[in-house]
């Protein structure tokens, strides 16, 4: 096995997972739960499609699908920020309601039930230090991995060194303190709903670009192992990271070993096994924020 290449493979198989989990740890941080990556992420897939497909441009599904993570985004926090509707329960629901959704565009657009037309992906840039690299450089050169990164970075400063981000986190852990300062809780908590909706969307908009098109349930799963990674990394942007990488790696080894003697369904089943091992590994030492999944009444505070 050729270890850059493996790499190259595990890092390109993470952003997804990667996008996804860094804006659950920037909406859980404050303090609501987004059980619905999963939904906004399959929503972004077919946003990103359509997109692509109307305008024959790649970054024109790119600013779809943020949008239609935002907007799904939006739903999940009226539901649970303005109503105070149980965050599990809304969750749920919209991943349910994308599934159908999608399914119903997907048959009145492309006429099938099951995949869409295909459609342009992201072009590849060759950068001049890196893009020589075996492996690494093609990967590299891709524009959704670099700005992936960048987002990871941004996303960290964003949490722990800007006002905006300490305000967040108060919502998270004492948002009766932020209100007490005159902060509105609900303002900053849709925020944060709205920051994770785009990074979802984009998350989607990869998946559909790698595969030129959209496939009925594409997400397969990984809105939750994002979940998952964000847990392992303890609700912050560099720690979801790595757990998103690892992640991936095991996605890697699977697609490495096929073929080998080892059965089909094993192979298959690898990534989500990993997730529940590195999971179970961590409950119980992930502390989460203080005030999270818990509505804030400001009648009751």
């Amino acid at each position: 096995m050729d270890l850059l290449l493996f790499l190259a493979a595990a890092l390109r198989i993470s952003v997804p997972y990667t996008l996804a989990a860094l804006g659950a740890s920037i909406n859980e941080r404050g303090g609501v739960i987004n059980i619905a990556l999963e939904g906004i992420m399959l929503n972004g897939a077919l946003a990103y499609v359509l997109g692509a497909w109307w305008t024959g441009n790649a970054w024109a599904g790119i600013a779809a699908a943020v949008a239609g993570g935002v907007a799904t985004g939006a739903l999940h926090a009226l539901v649970t920020v303005r109503f105070r509707a149980d965050q599990i329960t809304s969750g749920l629901g919209i991943n349910l309601l994308a599934a159908g959704l999608t399914k119903f565009v997907l048959t009145q657009v492309f006429h099938s039930s099951s995949n869409s037309a295909r459609v342009v992906g992201l072009p590849d840039w060759r950068l001049p230090v890196v893009g020589g690299l075996p492996g690494l450089g093609p990967v590299l050169g891709t524009p959704l991995v670099l700005l992936t990164i960048a987002l990871v970075l941004g996303g960290h400063w964003l949490l722990f060194r800007s006002v905006f981000g300490l305000r967040l986190r108060t919502m998270g852990e004492r948002p009766e303190a932020g209100a007490t300062l005159g902060l509105r809780v609900a303002a900053y908590r849709t925020a944060g709903v709205l920051l994770s909706g785009a990074l979802a969307g984009l998350a989607g908009a990869w998946l559909a670009s790698e595969q030129h098109s959209f496939t009925d349930g594409m997400t397969g799963g990984r809105g939750y192992i994002a979940l998952a990674a964000m847990i392992v990394g303890k609700w912050t942007p560099l720690g979801a990271a790595a757990a998103c990488l690892l992640f991936g790696a095991a996605e890697a080894l699977q697609i490495t070993l096929q073929g080998a003697a080892f059965p089909n369904e094993v192979l298959q089943m690898l990534p989500y096994l990993v997730t529940m091992l590195v999971l179970a590994g961590f409950i119980g030492r992930a502390t989460a924020p203080r005030a999270i999944g818990v509505p804030y009444d400001p009648e009751e505070a």
